[in-house]
């Protein structure tokens, strides 16, 4: 009889002390924190935080905390600050790609086939150059002046029985290379303007290019002297290439999807 009573009174104490997820762990004038929310809250913590995650106790006190400054902060007017509204916005903008767009992104696999195939057509490459500068906020008159200078020295490249390193000690603008013969090391699409790379990229071992390259800060004469097989190139960034391609594919698709829906009109001209 006395083992029955005792299991009873357990049973009841149990009972009594079990834990509900809408108790209310915490008010904050009229916001309630129940235990759901906290126990929701503290396991995404737990999940981002590697090591030494703080204690249930301590994760509470900074929820208290968090709820006050957010009461303080709409007490004050801070809503409507612009500051605050250009954070909120951008908190929004991040908001929306990460519920559209997010778990797809993570599910983007690449494949060693991919790879290959953007490699085939974007190989690490190494070239040297002559730069024939463009200082910052050059006027027109001086941007052509600099074009009729790398104009003239293309065509001694192009004529001249020099070898090239030599005619970039003589001619280059750019300090950090031209004491190398104008070696800037192994580049990839990655690391190189676009422009740059799709000229030199074209060019056969030890080929100089028959044109100029003009890019925001001047005109270059790239010479080709080297080309990484895939067996020899850097596989970590020919995956994140592809899967920086990947990923665009989503945003743009995304994005061409909620175009039409708005009316949107671009003067380009105005920032060029």
């Amino acid at each position: 009889m006395k083992r029955i009573l005792l299991v009873c009174f357990l049973f009841m104490t149990t009972t009594s002390f079990a834990q509900k997820d809408s108790d209310v762990v915490a008010t904050v004038g009229a916001k309630k924190i129940t235990l759901g929310e906290f126990n929701k809250k503290y396991k995404d913590v737990v999940a981002q935080v590697l090591s030494n995650p703080p204690s249930r106790q301590v994760f509470l006190e900074d929820l208290v905390r968090y709820e006050l400054g957010l009461q303080e902060a709409k007490k004050r007017g801070l809503e409507k600050d612009p500051i605050v509204q250009d954070q909120m916005n951008q908190a929004m903008y991040k908001g929306l790609l990460e519920k559209e767009l997010g778990q797809k992104v993570q599910d983007s696999k690449v494949s060693d086939e991919e790879m290959k195939a953007w490699y085939a057509k974007n190989p690490q490459i190494r070239v040297s150059t002559i730069l024939i500068e463009v200082k910052p906020g050059a006027t027109e008159a001086q941007r052509a002046e600099a074009k009729k200078r790398a104009t003239e020295i293309l065509a001694e490249v192009k004529s001249s029985k020099r070898p090239f390193e030599e005619l970039v000690r003589l001619y280059s603008d750019d300090t950090t290379t031209k004491n190398v013969g104008g070696d800037v090391g192994w580049q990839s699409r990655i690391t190189l303007n676009p422009a740059y790379y799709d000229a030199a990229n074209k060019l056969k071992l030890n080929e100089v290019t028959q044109n100029l390259v003009e890019v925001a800060f001047g005109f270059h004469i790239i010479k080709l002297t080297g080309k990484r097989s895939f067996e020899e190139a850097s596989k970590r960034e020919i995956r994140m290439a592809v899967f920086d391609e990947k990923r665009k594919v989503l945003f743009d698709k995304f994005f061409d999807g909620i175009k039409k829906n708005y009316q949107i009109n671009v003067n380009s001209k105005l920032v060029e």
